[in-house]
């Protein structure tokens, strides 16, 4: 199918790719050089309908934003409603990074790539994913946990962002950077059992 050819999408899938499109145009050419027209060409409706979804583009990075700091206050309600088990901590930390799909991976690299934009843009970046997995964190770590242990629970839940930063530069693939980022997030709980 051409990208001029309607697609029929509800619209939950429209904005979800138009935030994926969106993502895929500012990291190719840039915020600033990218336009509200160009995403919608791309994703074959007219600027009119992708405006029902995004007043402007500011409106997609604070979904994206959004989205995520909506996916890691589920994953604290989940963990909240779970009976507390030795495995708790190891099922919330892959809940969380097997939740990590490239797409997701590409959205980190591009907050990453542009805090300046990220302050200006999004009024709180990662507050509420950084809350809600530091409140995931404190819970499966355990009560009594000592600080140490609290730490590597953290890095756990952050091993995506490690993965993302070790291997900038290198020729490693997005799949394989995920792959990686749960390699080590299973040598923590590991670590974290011994």
């Amino acid at each position: 199918m051409s990208i001029s050819e309607s697609v029929k999408r509800t619209g939950s899938e429209t904005k979800a790719e138009a935030q994926r499109v969106a993502l895929e145009l500012f990291t190719a050419k840039g915020f600033e050089a990218t336009s509200l027209r160009e995403i919608a060409e791309q994703l074959g409706i007219s600027k009119a309908a992708l405006y029902y979804h995004f007043k402007s583009k500011n409106d997609i990075v604070n979904s994206m934003m959004s989205s995520r700091g909506d996916e890691a206050a589920e994953l604290l309600a989940w963990a909240v409603s779970q009976e507390p088990s030795p495995d708790l901590l190891e099922r919330t930390v892959l809940r969380w990074v097997d939740s990590t799909s490239v797409d997701k991976l590409r959205g980190i690299r591009f907050v990453n790539a542009n805090p300046n934009l990220m302050r200006s843009v999004v009024s709180n970046p990662g507050g509420q994913i950084r809350d809600s997995l530091g409140a995931v964190a404190e819970l499966v770590a355990g009560k009594d946990a000592d600080p140490t242990r609290k730490l590597l629970v953290r890095m756990a839940f952050l091993s995506i962002n490690s993965a993302l930063m070790a291997a900038s530069g290198t020729e490693r693939t997005d799949e394989e950077i995920v792959a990686a980022a749960r390699e080590m997030a299973l040598a923590l709980l590991n670590r974290l059992r011994e």
